[in-house]
């Protein structure tokens, strides 16, 4: 064989060979992906916007679609849904003919990754300011109407099933790992776009939150000054963990798996005698598998999946689900100051959305403009903390009813 016979075959099979043979077949669906990867990655760097989470997504994005590479396989994944195939149910032929993020993606469908991200988001967690004023958790079950509203949306718009309007729906959580876990559930095919989308709203959170915030509230209302909350004892953070596991996995067990990592995770924290493991929950284990868990969101957004009118749909239908959960937490704060006449800055409510502590930062933020001696943050991380559970709460009922 020639040099000259040498290069063409290298060309031949070559990423670039095949984009430029099949570009109008499906050929420019990957490189328009690759495009979106890099857009990624540039609000992740640049920007800022969720970088943790969207430098893997992104670069997951890219890697999924290199033609020749073979690192993700859409049609392993068909195949495994389809019943009556021989791959149904198995992973024998993952692991045989599937790439590196194949496997990665095992984590993802079996829904490991998002539980032991819940499992260091309790280790991170303090339930001091939910258990020093129980009354945060009505502001965040308040905060999940995005969610109903969003499924109703997405179930009367005639374009989705009910399992996808489902997965669509828990975007307004804004809880990427509940999200996903939710989605790869019941709409595993819509994973890369209700992924990104719902971390895309998690990091616009500054710019989203405060116009509602101002139009739902009156600057008297945003100026009130709450009291300190009082101190929790070391008891009640430790039987905290234990009572919401038991109570809330045995009304929706479906949930068992995303609340028991968190309050696992929060118990190591809470103990005192489990400070290594909390630390590794904390660190080690929370950045091994985010890496993980990012890229492989990212290898689901295959060219031919991802760029669809369902995709612009679902963010659409997320950015209102998500809005509508913030107007909910705003409204449930606004009925509390009413009802202890003043005492609650209805503003607190904004984080009852599940990003945490971005939401309450923001929070304390727009008190601090109507009111500079005003410092909410504490506070707002009661609703805050009360909705992450509140979003794996309504992401388990969710699977309870229509995962069957």
């Amino acid at each position: 064989m020639n040099i000259g016979e040498i290069l063409l075959k290298l060309w031949n099979d070559s990423g670039f060979a095949y984009i430029f043979a099949h570009f109008a077949n499906g050929g420019w669906q990957n490189f328009v992906m690759i495009i979106i990867g890099c857009v990624l990655l540039y609000l992740a760097i640049v920007k800022k916007f969720e970088p943790l989470l969207l430098c893997g997504i992104a670069f997951g994005c890219i890697l999924t679609n290199l033609p020749g590479a073979g690192l993700y396989n859409q049609e392993l994944w068909n195949n495994f849904m389809t019943e009556g195939h021989e791959a149904y149910h198995s992973y024998g032929t993952i692991l045989k003919e599937g790439g590196l993020l194949d496997f990665f993606y095992i984590g993802v469908k079996t829904s490991i990754y998002p539980c032991l991200i819940f499992m260091g988001v309790g280790a991170m967690t303090d339930f001091g300011p939910l258990l020093s004023n129980p009354k945060n958790l009505l502001l965040g079950a308040a905060a999940q109407l995005g969610v109903f509203v969003a499924f109703f949306a997405a179930k009367a718009s005639g374009v989705f099933t009910t399992l996808e309007a489902a997965a669509i729906g828990i975007i307004g959580g804004a809880d990427g790992p509940t999200a996903i876990f939710l989605t790869s559930q019941l709409a595993p095919h819509l994973l890369g776009a209700i992924a990104v989308a719902a971390y895309s709203y998690m990091a616009l959170i500054p710019m989203i939150q405060p116009p509602f915030m101002k139009l739902l509230t009156t600057p008297e209302q945003r100026k009130i000054k709450m009291e300190q909350t009082r101190t929790v004892s070391k008891t009640e953070k430790i039987v905290f963990p234990i009572v919401v596991t038991l109570f809330v996995a045995l009304l929706l067990p479906d949930t068992a798996p995303l609340i028991g990592c968190l309050m696992l995770g929060n118990l190591l924290n809470e103990t005192g005698v489990t400070e290594r493991l909390s630390n590794t929950a904390q660190n080690a284990l929370m950045n091994i598998v985010t890496i993980l868990l990012s890229t492989s969101v990212g290898a689901t957004m295959v060219g031919s999946n991802f760029l669809t009118g369902q995709t612009l749909l679902i963010i659409v239908l997320g950015v209102v689900a998500f809005i509508l959960s913030t107007c909910g937490g705003l409204l449930g704060g606004i009925m509390l100051c009413k009802i202890t006449k003043g005492r609650v800055n209805p503003l607190i409510g904004s984080a009852g959305v599940s990003a945490v502590p971005m939401a309450a930062r923001v929070a304390n933020k727009e008190g601090q403009k109507a009111n500079p001696s005003n410092f909410l943050l504490m506070h707002a991380m009661g609703p805050n903390v009360a909705g992450v559970i509140g979003s794996a709460i309504a992401a388990g009922f969710l699977l309870s009813v229509f995962g069957g």
